[in-house]
């Protein structure tokens, strides 16, 4: 499946050992470590297009579609915390990138990338969370909820309901996003198939909680390491919002190289949102990785 990846991007398919294919979106050249960016739950690799095409100025860049969104073949196995960490390294591993990496997660792909950094902490020149899930704001009850959202929003896109579902969960974009980019991250995430694919990896989260304490005690590589937390307090978050950037605050205390950025008037998703903190943040730590 062919899907335009945005001016200056370029898409192509990997082969992982079992046969699945995996669609990757790659930008830049250079010297020095390679920046992968790891999706939040039901986004798409799109959800990167205008922070990986800026970037690219700087370093070579890596964003993927996992398995099931956008271009990507769809996995007959679990979507599980473990999965997800392992199609990562699987692919990294077919490009060849043997070399320390920057890792960027937003969302979901906080977890994933804590997991793969515990695995393989030799292969991690840099972390960058945003708006990373923790334990302390995903209870038994709301995960639960969520397999049942994605289904919801998965039936309103098959009844044409595809701008409601943007308007209700992207509500705040930046003006830097241009309509061409906004309509391609539209065109992948507003669709069946990432809401498909997200009520899979949320059916998985409540197995995963204990994985993700774990992880959280255990700590990340003595690497740079930027948290970036939304600052705004969106309805229904009054106090999930200062629980939430305090347990990043104090899972970051344990970080040598490690610090948080509350980018103030951004809600969760801060790279659609203020892609100018993102972009920095990254840069930060790309320099210090090359280092």
């Amino acid at each position: 499946m062919e899907l335009y990846p945005g001016e200056g991007l370029t898409e192509s398919y990997v082969v992982l050992r079992d046969g699945r294919r995996l669609r990757t979106i790659a930008a830049g050249a250079g010297p020095g470590p390679l920046v992968v960016f790891e999706a939040g739950m039901s986004a798409p690799a799109a959800s990167w297009i205008h922070t990986q095409r800026e970037l690219s100025a700087h370093a070579r860049t890596l964003s993927y579609d996992r398995a099931g969104y956008g271009g990507s073949d769809v996995d007959l196995a679990d979507r599980t915390l473990e999965r997800l960490a392992d199609d990562l390294t699987a692919l990294l591993d077919a490009l060849g990138e043997s070399e320390p990496v920057i890792l960027v997660g937003h969302s979901w792909g906080g977890p994933i990338l804590r997991l793969f950094a515990e695995r393989s902490p030799e292969r991690v020149a840099g972390l960058v969370f945003i708006d990373a899930t923790l334990v302390e704001v995903m209870p038994e009850s709301d995960a639960k909820l969520l397999s049942r959202s994605f289904a919801v929003m998965e039936f309103l896109t098959r009844i044409g309901g595809k701008r409601l579902i943007v308007k209700q969960t992207i509500p705040h974009w930046s003006p830097d996003f241009s309509d061409a980019d906004r309509e391609i991250m539209i065109r992948d995430y507003a669709s069946a198939r990432a809401m498909r694919a997200g009520r899979r990896e949320a059916h998985q989260v409540v197995p995963a909680l204990k994985t993700m304490r774990r992880l959280q005690a255990a700590g990340t590589p003595d690497v740079p390491t930027i948290c970036l937390q939304a600052g705004r307090v969106d309805r229904g978050t009054k106090e999930r919002r200062p629980a939430f950037n305090q347990a990043a605050e104090s899972l970051m205390a344990a970080v040598p190289n490690g610090r948080v950025e509350v980018v103030e008037g951004a809600g969760h998703l801060v790279p659609q949102e203020n892609p100018a903190a993102t972009h920095a943040a990254i840069l930060e730590i790309l320099t210090a990785g090359r280092s």
